[in-house]
């Protein structure tokens, strides 16, 4: 039997266009609950959507050493927050490996994760930066407007006359050119 190729493409379009709906009503995939962790030099973070609030507490979160195996052995922070996402933070935190738990306050584990907080670098070393050359025996400084420097009246005196030299050349130039070709 003989397949047409417009029922074909139809029947394709009919399936497609009925799986559409399903594929819309189960929304996008989801990791699901859980926690991030961050670093920034010796502070360590954490964040979560996991929790809800009981009792006016989020919950607890506890930063656990490589030797603490326990959740009550950590460090303990209480999360802080909104129903859109709760935080908790430690400062000071000497390098190496830890872990983080997030407690929520129905007491379900949010999740843990495993954190390296790296030394910070050592600095290196750099040459002092020279003085830069001073501007004024450079010409005009532009950046201040180059008019900063008061010169004396020698100076403003001989400006003036090279100025007006230029208007007088200038005029006498154009006043030769106007008249008819002269030999």
């Amino acid at each position: 039997m003989r397949i047409s190729s417009p029922l074909l493409r139809s029947g394709l379009t009919v399936a497609a266009a009925a799986a559409l709906p399903v594929a819309l009503a189960t929304g996008p995939a989801s990791a699901g609950p859980g926690i991030s962790v961050s670093t920034t030099g010796t502070t360590v973070s954490v964040t979560t959507t996991a929790c809800a609030q009981l009792s006016g507490s989020w919950g607890t979160a506890s930063l656990l050493t490589g030797t603490q195996g326990d959740f009550a052995q950590g460090r303990q922070v209480a999360l802080s927050g909104t129903g859109a996402g709760q935080s908790a933070t430690w400062s000071g935190i000497s390098p190496g490996t830890y872990t983080v738990i997030v407690m929520c306050s129905n007491n379900s584990t949010a999740g843990s994760q495993t954190v390296i907080v790296s030394p910070a670098p050592s600095p290196s070393p750099s040459r002092s930066p020279s003085p830069s050359p001073s501007a004024s025996p450079r010409g005009v400084l532009g950046g201040l407007g180059g008019a900063v420097e008061d010169y004396g009246t020698a100076t403003l005196v001989a400006g003036g006359a090279l100025v007006g030299a230029g208007v007088i050349a200038a005029a006498w130039f154009l006043r030769r050119r106007q008249k008819p070709y002269r030999f």
